[in-house]
């Protein structure tokens, strides 16, 4: 079991950060707990740079050049949510750009 990917990718996320007891992970289907961690995975990308604005970005960037992929990532999955769920967005002109 300590050398087991199972352990590692899909018991103790559930444990640690969706609060389920070893029971609870026994009980679920192994389909549904997969379903809850790639769930959660989602989740924590979507609010991964909640309060960061593009020139704070930036300027993190200069620094840590990733950080920049992983706010694309995070506005990638944003839009992608909000479209579900029919959130509007203000159509972008050119001369809005320039």
């Amino acid at each position: 079991m300590l050398d087991s990917p199972d352990a590692v990718m899909l018991y103790i996320p559930l444990m640690k950060h969706l609060g389920m007891s070893w029971g609870e992970i026994k009980n679920t289907p192994r389909l549904e707990l997969m379903g809850l961690i790639s769930a959660y995975r989602e989740y924590a990308v979507m609010h991964s740079m909640d309060g960061y604005s593009d020139k704070q970005v930036s300027e993190m960037s200069k620094s840590k050049p990733e950080v920049r992929s992983q706010y694309v990532k995070y506005l990638e999955t944003r839009r992608r949510y909000e479209d579900m769920v029919g959130k509007k967005r203000p159509p972008v002109s050119f001369r809005g750009l320039v």
